[in-house]
């Protein structure tokens, strides 16, 4: 389903009909580095945790530091706790994997899903591909996968932006096997960087493990594309819809309570079993709505994040996940 004119905020910034690709990720760069520059603390830390690599020097250990740093040898030597600090490395490798499949094709409110996966992909290039940091992406969902070899230029950003605005359209493309373009992205992914995975996550079963090997080795974020109507429907007599994936055709009866409310349970399940498998894979969940202010979603998601690191940091607790 095409998304339907209606009255827009004026900052929304994924406003297609008046201007060209160029003009709307211009707009896209303004408002996610206004939006976000002053809310991240370095170049990468609001969205990929850790505190680096590299050793660096040593310091008395303070109430709230992290007891796994403690360097015992110099604390051994000098009779008083120390804790090696480490350097944040100062090149990232970032990987987007971008579903491209017919179902991104369609939105019934603010805009389309696939406007999101532009949004999600652009925010993510802005904050992360600076001083260096390289970002390249598979593209999965049309046929065999599309790899864009990572590369470190504000030029090169742009053009993979624009690859993924421009994507073609078009209907039985298929069901995206997010398992492929997973063991393909494994392959080129060799640094631990940054993954993003931007999808509907209406694919193929059996993609759980294949993240879980990318998980082991990278910071994940699994961005989650929705639109309202797949986990509601509303009581609009009978309809006929239609999968843009895979070009089956039904006849729904929404005005039974009966069906609206089977639907809306299916729907709840389907949730809750996504959320559980990327909480399992200790991944993190940023879930987009094309009937909400995403850059909105994107600014919560990146300050409880924040906020989440640092309360571990200071109980002495690693890692990621949501």
């Amino acid at each position: 389903m095409r998304k339907r004119p209606i009255d827009q905020p004026a900052d929304r910034p994924l406003e297609v009909v008046d201007g060209s690709t160029r003009e709307v990720l211009r707009r896209l760069e303004l408002d996610v580095t206004r939006r976000l520059d002053g809310l991240l603390h370095g170049d990468h830390r609001g969205l990929v945790p850790g505190h680096g690599t590299e050793l660096g020097e040593t310091r008395r250990y303070a109430p709230g530091d992290d007891v796994r740093r403690i360097d015992w040898n110099v604390t051994a030597r000098l009779s008083e706790a120390h804790i090696r600090q480490t350097i944040a490395e100062r090149e990232l490798q970032t990987w987007l994997l971008i579903d491209r499949s017919s179902r991104l094709d369609f939105g019934t409110t603010r805009c389309e899903k696939r406007d999101l996966v532009l949004a999600a992909s652009a925010a993510v290039g802005f904050l992360t591909s600076r001083d260096g940091n390289q970002i390249g992406a598979v593209l999965t969902g049309r046929g065999e996968p599309e790899v864009v070899p990572a590369r470190s230029s504000r030029k090169h950003l742009l053009r993979l932006l624009h690859q993924i605005a421009d994507g073609p359209r078009g209907d039985n493309s298929g069901v995206t096997d997010l398992s492929t373009g997973l063991a393909r992205l494994s392959k080129l992914a060799r640094r631990r960087g940054l993954i993003t995975v931007v999808s509907d996550f209406m694919v193929q079963p059996g993609w759980q493990d294949a993240l879980g090997v990318v998980g082991r080795r990278h910071d994940v974020l699994a961005v989650q594309i929705t639109d309202p109507r797949e986990f509601e429907l509303p009581n609009i007599g009978l309809v006929l819809v239609r999968d843009p994936a895979t070009g089956e055709e039904r006849e729904v009866q929404t005005s039974k309570a009966s069906v609206r409310d089977a639907f809306a349970a299916a729907a709840a399940e389907r949730q809750e079993r996504l959320a559980e498998d990327l909480r399992r894979a200790r991944i993190d969940h940023l879930v987009l709505s094309t009937d909400r202010a995403w850059l909105d979603d994107l600014v919560g998601f990146v300050a409880g994040r924040r906020h989440r690191l640092q309360a571990g940091s200071a109980r002495g607790i690693g890692g990621s996940g949501s």
